[in-house]
């Protein structure tokens, strides 16, 4: 089959790889879409940042040469003998995450994670394998390519969590990738009544004013801490950072309302220096999140389903597995009107 695997930085090969020997509690995934993730693109440019290259993973057993890719949907090929809620055909969707407790319940990420696709081989492949427990039925009315979005969804909707978004609360969100899109769209279904949108690029401001976004500014041209002051009483009442730099950290704290939130979503690629001052004058909550937990994985399938969060517009390209990195990794870097990347493996799949 063909997988691309990281090898270290600026060096994903698309190869033929055989399909993993498929354990007794594990599901063999016929991968249909694959997103490309900020996550991917970091361990591309920077890497290794979550990818084990001189011992294996603590949690999944693998260090590099892996197959990168944890935001993807599929069909069931096969399962192991002991898996019990999957059969061959059933359309599903896979929550890449594992963390170091064993009971789903008592899942607590900052315990210890790691994710299929950094930790052991993912879904950029045309077959891949995942535990029964991180496997989620599809519902009939989600596409394959909206299954490919659930994972990033997931990561906004537990941001809005964490920042504890209250119906009518106004939002700023720094970075309008596809991370920020989501989290537009999930703070505008948990009733945001304005959302500020900040970013460098023109087009990826008109695709968050498509998405939800009230007040759309570019960065370059605007301050964004005036801009929020001229539109607000006194600050948001929640910002989320989403951009990774340092300027942005400073500002989403410097537009929060006093006793406001402040949540960081972004992966930062490098240190930032940061004055807890400027936090501790406001008495800004600052708080930060990573992945999700399952219940909110649940909870962002059935609110694709219902129609709560249409996130089918956050995707600008569909593009196939050869052409990942010139066409991928490549064109994100380059193109700043690209927001989420689709890769094809098998495509839709009856």
């Amino acid at each position: 089959m063909k997988a691309a695997v990281w090898y270290g930085q600026k060096d994903v090969r698309v190869e033929d790889r055989e399909p993993k020997a498929l354990k007794d509690n594990e599901v063999q995934v016929k991968v249909s879409w694959t997103g490309i993730c900020g996550t991917d693109l970091h361990e591309y440019l920077e890497g290794p940042i979550f990818i084990s290259t001189d011992k294996p993973d603590p949690l999944l057993g693998q260090k590099a040469p892996v197959t990168l890719g944890h935001e993807f949907s599929g069909v069931v090929e096969n399962v192991g003998k002991d898996v019990t809620r999957f059969k061959k055909g059933d359309r599903v969707v896979v929550n890449p995450t594992v963390s170091k407790r064993e009971k789903e319940e008592n899942i607590d990420l900052y315990d210890g994670y790691s994710f299929i696709g950094l930790g052991s081989d993912g879904g950029f492949a045309e077959f891949t394998n995942a535990p029964e427990t991180n496997v989620y039925h599809l519902p009939d009315n989600v596409t394959a390519r909206e299954g490919a979005l659930v994972e990033p969804t997931a990561v906004a909707v537990q941001a809005v969590k964490e920042g504890e978004l209250l119906f009518g609360d106004t939002v700023a969100v720094f970075g309008a990738g596809p991370i920020g899109l989501l989290t537009v769209i999930a703070a505008k279904a948990a009733g945001a009544s304005k959302i500020f949108v900040f970013d460098l690029s023109e087009e990826r401001l008109e695709k968050a004013r498509s998405v939800g976004a009230t007040h759309t500014f570019n960065s370059a041209n605007v301050d964004p801490v005036k801009a929020v002051y001229e539109h607000t009483d006194n600050g948001v009442d929640v910002s989320f950072e989403v951009a990774g730099v340092g300027i942005t950290l400073q500002q989403s704290i410097e537009v929060t309302r006093p006793r406001g939130t402040s949540v960081i979503v972004a992966i930062f690629g490098h240190p930032v220096e940061f004055n807890p001052l400027l936090q501790m004058n406001k008495g800004v909550k600052l708080t930060t999140t990573i992945a999700y937990t399952p219940t909110t994985f649940q909870q962002t399938i059935d609110l694709i389903a219902n129609g709560s969060l249409n996130v089918k517009d956050v995707v600008t390209d569909e593009i196939e597995l050869d052409n990942i990195v010139e066409s991928g990794f490549n064109q994100l870097v380059n193109d700043k009107s690209q927001a989420k990347i689709l890769v094809r493996l098998n495509g839709d799949q009856k």
